[in-house]
């Protein structure tokens, strides 16, 4: 009878362990990757790309650019109204930044001279 309960007990701990596993690959199937401004990718006029589109918490963002002459800062709502860096702002200069998204507001801005002012930045608001 103790062996019998063991092995039950032993099911019980397997089944909600390939739950919890199903659970989180579910959450991953539903991320989407998006390629900001589409083929051209990062550059000036990007602020109108977002429109249309719908974003969720876990969609990851690649920003496609020169690093050379771009970056992509990561902002608060001030810093994506004004252009202007807060202190303590994430800083990407790869040229092929993957960035994940957080739920609700997310801003992203060029802090290149004139760049955000030229359209360069973004607002992604993620359900």
């Amino acid at each position: 009878m103790v062996q019998g309960r063991g092995n039950a007990d032993l099911v019980v701990v397997n089944m909600a362990a390939v739950l919890l596993c199903l659970m989180v690959l579910t959450g991953h199937v539903h991320a989407a990757t998006y390629t900001v401004g589409g083929s051209g990718g990062w550059t000036l006029d990007v602020d109108r790309w977002p429109k249309g589109k719908h974003f969720k918490a876990g969609d990851t963002l690649v920003f496609t650019y020169d690093p050379t002459i771009h970056n992509v800062v990561a902002v608060n709502r001030g810093g994506y109204s004004s252009c202007i860096t807060p202190a303590g702002a994430r800083v990407y200069k790869s040229g092929n930044d993957q960035i994940k998204l957080s739920k609700g507001q997310n801003f992203f801005i060029c802090n290149v001279a004139e760049h955000c002012e030229s359209g360069m930045k973004i607002a992604i608001s993620a359900a």
